[in-house]
């Protein structure tokens, strides 16, 4: 079965610097209904103003990914990482038992539309960590391409936790499968509008899976999509 999440039924708030949409409940914004689907525990879909950012917080028990759809996010933590991070990139930082971090738009002109994921690790405690890598549009046009997993496969970002992460660049009627074999999964269609197991998606809706052995994915015109695959 796939029960659709609307874009237009998350949590949304504009501070000015930041619109943000949330899939399952976060800060100010609280659903009982939606506290997150298996061990994902956020979806927040974030544009930054130019010149506008998170100033350094803390984060502990988290892996936490950053998924940039359009222009750069600057990232600097106490842990000695800082980085930019631009479309094609996948970053992930476990936070273990705590981190500080800043992300700040790096343009001064220019919007950046990036996606924020939550993922439970395993168990607490656990180390924290950070790893970013570049998957480009030809490695996830027409398939499923693997950027996170719990063991690295694929040259796929590690986390610590039995979950994984495929997109995709779907168009031009073709489709892609994904067999989930008892398992359970989320689908996010970043861009554009897509068909999944004969449900048409557009741009923010997410879609949970349970009880589906395969789905496929198509678009007429092109979509990004993110799929979730993890234990029941």
């Amino acid at each position: 079965m796939l029960t659709v999440r609307r874009a237009e039924d998350r949590g949304h708030a504009n501070h000015g610097w930041l619109d943000t949409h949330h899939t399952f409940s976060f800060a100010d914004y609280y659903d009982p209904a939606h506290m997150g689907f298996g061990p994902l525990r956020v979806i927040n879909d974030d544009t930054v103003a130019a010149g506008g950012g998170f100033p350094p917080h803390s984060h502990s028990d988290m892996e936490i990914i950053s998924y940039v759809l359009e222009g750069a996010l600057e990232h600097k933590d106490n842990i000695g990482n800082g980085s930019i991070i631009k479309p094609g990139d996948v970053q992930r930082m476990s936070a273990g038992p705590g981190v500080v971090h800043s992300e700040y738009n790096a343009s001064k002109v220019s919007p950046v539309h990036f996606l924020q994921i939550w993922i439970l690790p395993r168990r607490a405690g656990l180390p924290s960590g950070y790893e970013q890598k570049y998957f480009s549009d030809d490695e996830k046009r027409g398939r499923l391409r693997l950027c996170v997993s719990p063991d690295g496969a694929d040259g796929s970002v590690r986390i610590q936790q039995d979950l994984r992460m495929l997109a995709t660049l779907v168009g031009g009627g073709s489709s892609v499968r994904h067999v989930f074999g008892g398992r359970k999964g989320w689908l996010h269609v970043a861009r554009g509008a897509a068909v999944a197991n004969g449900l048409d998606l557009e741009a923010g809706d997410g879609a949970a899976i349970d009880g589906e052995e395969t789905i496929a994915i198509s678009s007429k015109d092109t979509a990004e999509v993110l799929l979730f695959d993890f234990t029941a």
